[in-house]
């Protein structure tokens, strides 16, 4: 299975049985994103050999204005989309097996998780996966310790306060906190 046959499987929100060929993929991308993530973690890297290797974890070519504080992990990479201009700060965990995508002019905080694999309810089939992207739109700011979950669009211009849990959408320019997240003002 291609890696670009790959990535349509888990953006189409299929369930992805455990043991399949589709969560063996997984399994070999997500040991390659290790690879690449501990050599970005492992050592001091110089702006150029940043992008060099995030374009390696992308399968794509990261824009020259991308910056980010390690250390970082993700369990993919071929899944995670990088606009123009965006910061990354230490400690972000990303799951972009089922897509990721970022926006230009968006500030993540430290420690921020995205997810976007759920798995089956059903006890019986628990292993199974159900993949929903997370999309976030320009010029966001993502406060310290946010954690996002499958399925959220974030909308252009938002914040979201430091801690927030974000299990539903948000609309552009609202700033939302809490766990749950809800509305606190409108910018």
């Amino acid at each position: 299975m291609t890696t670009e046959r790959f990535i349509e499987i888990m953006n189409s929100g299929e369930v992805i049985p455990a043991g399949s060929e589709v969560h063996e993929v997984m399994h070999r991308l997500s040991q390659e994103a290790i690879r690449i993530t501990m050599e970005l973690n492992g050592r001091y890297h110089t702006h150029d050999e940043i992008l060099e290797l995030w374009t390696e974890l992308t399968g794509r070519p990261v824009d020259e204005t991308f910056n980010f504080f390690p250390p970082f992990t993700t369990d993919c990479g071929k899944n995670l989309h990088i606009g123009r201009r965006v910061f990354i700060n230490s400690g972000c965990r990303f799951q972009d097996q089922g897509g990721i995508y970022i926006g230009d002019d968006v500030l993540v905080g430290h420690n921020c998780v995205i997810a976007t694999i759920n798995h089956v309810e059903d006890p019986d089939r628990r292993g199974d996966m159900v993949t929903a992207p997370v999309r976030i739109g320009n010029k966001v700011w993502i406060g310290a310790n946010v954690t996002i979950l499958a399925g959220v669009t974030v909308g252009e211009g938002a914040i979201l306060a430091a801690g927030a849990v974000v299990t539903k959408d948000v609309e552009p320019r609202t700033v939302v906190g809490g766990v749950p997240a809800k509305v606190l003002k409108r910018i």
